[in-house]
């Protein structure tokens, strides 16, 4: 009697919970699809070494109504990069690079923004975001589709972008450098990026259906496509297909194959008798790089977050906590694992809602942590609203005055600002006049092109013609013409489109 009591009083008290029982992600990821206006969902959930949960939700496309299940694939973007600092971690236990060897030992012509950062680089700081490179810096090489950047113009452009801090003294993500990484890869190997991937991980891993680029995926005939809300609708949008971005976010998988590579990982390396790393460097990769300020608070009193190789690593209710997301236009997906309660959650979306999978993963993750912060849907939801009515207001009073501007018939004259315009690293605009009317076009990504509207001063507003980017922008002039720059108008803008980052001259 007493110990039946004592276990009443524990449950009642908070501190035992059961896990989520199946039905009850059923309806925590329903709920979540309805909420944020997501059509499709994968689960899975690893314990013990073991796949617990695999399902599918929803359809892969809102056009065709197909149906998702554990083995439809999607693009997992930026968790891509924990393979390519996986596949570095092989060729060091082979003994062929290490991770503090400077690059230009394996690419001669990187070059950074000094002499002493390009003279120290190393492997190990292309996977650390601490360049002192800005967020998404040079992210228009690789973002949007339809560009025709190189991972050679990468290569030799990244010279050009300029530093907002320190070498090694600040996190701020990165892309392009894991894209070099990737060549990294190639060359140490001899094998292309994809080819390594394919042959090192996936193959022996038994990740059959999956492929390192969307590119090089045999069967298509179950995959999600990307959704994107536009003007409040959701809409099917073309999917990212260009390899440039491969090493950092190019990989196809399903939820059954994934759970495979998270075995993997919370096995020391070790599939199916199969030693894919060591040990050693596993600890390395999860060891704490690159330091992100953090702010300690309930439910998870999280003191310490940091960037390892290819993963996030923070402390969470006593627990370590190895991490990743990843994001194209339409796809958002998480990877989330806690090795000493040897658990894993996968969450796959078409998409791009990342209240959408936290929700999900936050809900798993708290049944095995005894950990109770309510509503955690309507919580997220909540947060969406209120920074979308900050952004809502922003971007409404630029339009407003944009829409004053054409009632009051307040005009420029269109050819004092007509002509070629110059970024060192970007290329070349070209801005064109039609009917007093001005125009913005890209030639190295004809994808960045639109009507621009006068704001005030020497100030433009460009409207892309692609609605799903959601980055519109400022034009800002210089007094005389002879040169711009541009930012961002809505907070909400993906990092990658990283406008603050160019400068353009007249040619």
């Amino acid at each position: 009697m007493k110990h039946r009591l004592l276990l009443f009083m524990l449950l009642i008290s908070g501190t035992i919970f059961a896990q989520l029982t199946e039905p009850e992600v059923d309806a925590l990821v329903n709920r979540t699809m309805a909420t944020f206006n997501v059509p499709g969902i994968a689960v899975a959930v690893i314990k013990d070494g073991k796949v617990v949960l695999s399902k599918g939700y929803g359809v892969r496309s809102i056009i065709t109504k197909e149906k998702v299940d554990a083995n439809t694939l999607f693009g997992i973007a930026s968790n891509s990069k924990a393979f390519t600092s996986a596949a570095l971690a092989i060729l060091i236990d082979e003994k062929k690079i290490n991770w503090d060897d400077k690059v230009i030992q394996y690419i001669p012509e990187f070059k950074m923004y000094n002499d002493y950062v390009t003279s120290e680089f190393t492997v190990r700081d292309l996977l650390t975001h601490r360049s002192g490179l800005g967020l998404g810096a040079g992210d228009l090489m690789i973002w949007p589709d339809g560009h025709n950047f190189t991972p050679k113009d990468i290569i030799n452009n990244i010279h050009f972008l300029k530093p907002v801090s320190g070498f090694r003294t600040k996190y701020d993500y990165d892309n392009l450098l894991y894209v070099i990484a990737g060549e990294l890869v190639a060359r140490v190997s001899g094998q292309s990026w994809n080819e390594f991937i394919e042959q090192r991980f996936l193959m022996p891993l038994g990740m059959t259906h999956s492929a390192p680029s969307w590119n090089r995926l045999k069967d298509t005939s179950n995959v999600i496509v990307p959704h994107v809300p536009i003007d409040g609708k959701l809409q099917v949008i073309k999917r990212y297909k260009n390899n440039i971005f491969d090493a950092a976010a190019g990989i196809y998988t399903s939820v059954n194959d994934l759970s495979k590579w998270v075995q993997m990982q919370l096995n020391n390396g070790n599939y199916n008798n199969i030693q894919f790393f060591s040990a050693k460097q596993q600890k390395e990769m999860w060891t704490p790089q690159t330091l992100i300020p953090v702010t300690t608070i309930p439910p998870y009193n999280t003191h310490l977050k940091a960037y390892g190789l290819g993963w996030f690593i923070s402390d969470i209710a006593g627990h370590s906590q190895i991490t990743h997301t990843g994001g194209l236009e339409g796809i958002v997906t998480q990877v989330t694992m806690i090795p000493d309660l040897k658990l894993g959650i996968i969450v796959l979306t078409n998409q791009q809602s990342g209240s959408a999978f936290n929700a999900i993963t936050n809900a798993i993750k708290d049944s095995y942590l005894g950990i109770q912060q309510g509503d955690l849907v309507d919580i997220y939801s909540k947060k969406d609203k209120a920074s979308e009515d900050v952004a809502d207001k922003i971007t409404d009073e630029v339009w407003a005055t944009v829409a004053k501007n054409q009632k009051e018939k307040i005009t420029v004259n269109a050819a004092d600002y007509v002509g070629t315009y110059k970024d060192n690293w970007f290329g070349d605009i070209i801005i064109t006049a039609k009917k007093g009317h001005l125009y913005f076009s890209s030639l190295r990504s004809p994808g960045l092109s639109g009507e621009m509207f006068f704001v005030k001063d020497h100030q433009f507003a460009v409207r892309w013609n692609n609605r799903f980017f959601h980055a519109d922008a400022f034009v800002n002039f210089a007094e005389g013409n002879r040169n711009f720059e541009m930012r961002a108008i809505s907070p909400l803008t993906d990092f990658s489109y990283d406008f603050q980052d160019l400068y353009f001259e007249k040619q």
